[in-house]
């Protein structure tokens, strides 16, 4: 896999390329802000553009606003973005333009093989976002929609968020201690409970769990 890393602090940005590139990675280009990450994709079409969200020169989007532009122009660019914060504004969008699109806090870097594997799946096409940017955006929708995800268990729920992480169902299995049929019966009844169709693509799933937020928002 070839990557390209945006990160404006060196020693995080030499730490992520580190971790690649021993896990068998190819680090093509490195760079500290939204500029010169547009331009380093341009020129090395890589398979995965690891992003922060706030880069200079003011801290605010410029990751995000990078990651759009990497989505627009250079769809074979799978973006996997990085954030200390929980920053929620465009990533319902950015998830339900296609696959390839993650976003994860960086303490989850801490897990090496966690933050690998997700790099892994965003790459081929795939979903990974942050339990805790799950539960903001679940938790928003439903203080304004109660009545929407009313009927869902608490179990379903739980399905449910690890659904909108990109989990399949055999993953979701190994995070419940559930068999792999009981996750299958959960989530029809979520799917069907939200009037969403059923799918066995995964990616499909997700698209379809974020559709239904941003329908709500």
């Amino acid at each position: 896999m070839r990557v390209v890393i945006a990160e404006d602090t060196v020693l995080l940005r030499e730490g992520l390329a580190g971790l690649l590139e021993d896990a068998g990675h190819e680090v093509v280009g490195r760079a500290g802000d939204g500029e010169a990450l547009l331009a380093l994709v341009a020129e090395h079409e890589p398979e995965l553009a690891i992003v922060d969200v706030r880069m200079p020169p003011d801290y605010d989007l410029e990751g995000t606003k990078a990651a759009v532009e990497i989505r627009r122009d250079h769809p074979s660019t799978a973006v996997l973005m990085l954030s200390q914060h929980i920053e929620t504004r465009n990533v319902v969008e950015l998830v339900a333009d296609g696959g390839g699109f993650g976003y994860l806090l960086k303490d989850r870097v801490l897990d090496v093989d966690d933050f690998l594997d997700a790099a892994r799946r965003v790459s081929q096409g795939g979903s990974a976002l942050d339990p805790q940017v799950v539960s903001r955006l679940l938790t928003a929708q439903a203080q304004d929609h109660e009545d929407a995800l009313a009927e869902l268990t608490p179990r379903e729920r739980e399905v449910l968020g690890l659904m909108a992480e990109g989990r399949t169902n055999a993953g979701i299995a190994r995070r419940l201690w559930l068999t792999e049929k009981t996750v299958e019966t959960h989530v029809r009844s979520i799917l069907m409970k939200l009037g969403l169709q059923v799918s066995e693509d995964d990616h499909r799933r997700v698209m379809a769990v974020l559709a239904y937020l941003r329908a709500q928002g």
